[in-house]
């Protein structure tokens, strides 16, 4: 039996920004990749790995993720949350979450996925005697992603832009750090961990370290990102319809290719739906043709809605182009 780990932080609680008009229905740790929510999906592979004790800090529709995970018991870990009135980043959700955890926890970002050994990347960071260790893999897409620079024994040098001609390597959202990295903050005030705190730490060598890791990971940073990666976990590139979603009802002359359904969506006759999504209670009139476009029911929007690029409101749906 695998042998319990130190508890994780998955942080949870950002806007999602690049992800709408998907993150106006639910928080993007909760949007569903091929059926499953993202943090059930985070929490499973968490327990399979030996961590059972799990914080999840929350602000931006927190009901879409609490009333999904619970207490964690189903996934055979204890859940706890860390809750956000005002939305505090990545270093500033970890400092106020310090109370649930313990020395030296795992940090996992909620909008990746990816399967790391844990107890490897623990071990790692143990023998290093590093305060934090960040688990990296060839930058995939140099001209999308900022990296991280490190010398020839893995100590951090620096966190570069996108971009940049020095191929640094890509953080694909998994870390270990000690608690006392974050004690210096004040509790309660927003601030970053790469680009802030992590930043100040390089002014001291030996602290952040990084671990190279082999294997696939999944971004879900915007729709686009979002249908891929809901494709490849799915793994059947042959069917039509990414099987997704409860009580949907798709009538039989309705066509669907390579799209993603949510939950209670209404598909009318004659409809040809092409690489989408249909979030949560969309109803699609018959004879609706839409094509690389994410539908959402927003019986009334946000004020952000309005300016995202190509959006238009057809009643009480929402359409943006991916």
């Amino acid at each position: 039996m695998t042998a319990t780990l130190p508890p994780a932080l998955v942080l949870a609680a950002g806007l999602g920004t690049r992800l709408r008009p998907l993150t106006f229905c639910r928080a993007k740790a909760a949007v569903p990749v091929a059926g499953v929510p993202l943090i059930c999906r985070h929490l499973t592979w968490l327990a399979a790995r030996g961590v059972r004790d799990v914080v999840i800090n929350l602000h931006h529709r927190p009901d879409s993720i609490a009333g999904v995970v619970g207490d964690g018991a189903a996934w055979g870990c204890r859940v706890r949350y860390s809750w956000e009135r005002v939305l505090l980043g990545s270093a500033g959700g970890p400092r106020r979450a310090l109370p649930l955890l313990n020395d030296r926890f795992f940090l996992i970002n909620g909008d990746t996925l990816c399967d790391i050994d844990l107890r490897d990347l623990l071990n790692a960071h143990l023998s290093r005697n590093a305060r934090v260790t960040l688990a990296v893999t060839p930058n995939p897409a140099p001209q999308r992603y900022g990296g991280v620079l490190a010398d020839a024994d893995g100590w951090v040098k620096k966190f570069t832009r996108a971009g940049d001609p020095r191929d640094p390597a890509h953080f694909v959202g998994v870390q270990v750090a000690d608690a006392s990295v974050f004690e210096t903050l004040p509790d309660g005030d927003p601030a970053a961990s790469i680009g802030g705190l992590y930043d100040t730490l390089l002014s001291h060598p030996g602290q952040i370290a990084t671990h190279h890791i082999a294997g696939r990971f999944h971004d879900i940073g915007t729709t686009a990102d979002y249908l891929e990666t809901t494709r490849a976990v799915a793994d059947d590139q042959t069917r039509s319809t990414v099987p997704c979603g409860l009580r949907n009802v798709v009538h039989p002359s309705a066509r669907l290719e390579r799209s993603v359904l949510w939950n209670d969506v209404t598909v009318g006759a004659g409809c040809v739906v092409t690489d989408c999504i249909l979030a949560d209670g969309v109803r699609l009139v018959d004879g609706t043709r839409l094509n690389r476009q994410a539908v959402v029911q927003l019986p009334r929007p946000p004020e952000e809605a309005t300016a995202l690029p190509g959006a238009t409101r057809t009643g009480d749906l929402l359409v943006v182009p991916i």
